[in-house]
């Protein structure tokens, strides 16, 4: 088994501009491939009936510098961004990286301040597509292309 000594890092891209998202605690990518059995009266399991992907994201970052409030603006604003997951130091992890593009922010929650720590806030949203990296440099798209 292989010791993590691998550091991963967050960065969005609106525009031209890249910033990485630092401090973060969290980045949670969410990818839902919707799929039932079609069954028939006369015979089961006659198939797969699949319905479109889903491509969500949450992170949870310290409100600590100005990436806290960019990101809050980009909700407000209304803005698409990229979102990208890659290693920063080291090389334990399977993939090269992770993108999100035509990202959405759905939901901004601020903690509360308190006595001790530095106040997080956490951002939900949503990604009109996605595509992966391992590091044999195979890429997985999604959504996936279409046969038709």
């Amino acid at each position: 088994m292989a010791d993590w000594k691998t550091r991963l890092a967050v960065s969005y891209t609106e525009g031209a501009t890249t910033t990485e998202i630092s401090p973060i605690d969290s980045f949670t990518p969410s990818f839902t491939m919707n799929a039932e059995v079609l069954h028939s009266l006369e015979r089961t399991h006659m198939g797969i009936i699949y319905s479109p992907e889903s491509i969500s994201f949450s992170m949870t970052v310290k409100a600590i510098g100005d990436v806290a409030a960019q990101l809050t603006a980009l909700a407000i604003q209304r803005k698409r961004f990229n979102l990208t997951l890659q290693e920063k130091v080291g090389d334990d992890w399977s993939f090269a990286k992770v993108l999100l593009t035509d990202c959405v922010i759905t939901s901004a929650t601020p903690t509360s301040a308190t006595v001790s720590g530095a106040p997080s806030a956490t951002f939900s949203g949503v990604s009109l597509a996605a595509s992966s990296e391992d590091n044999q440099n195979v890429v997985s798209k999604l959504p996936a292309a279409s046969n038709a």
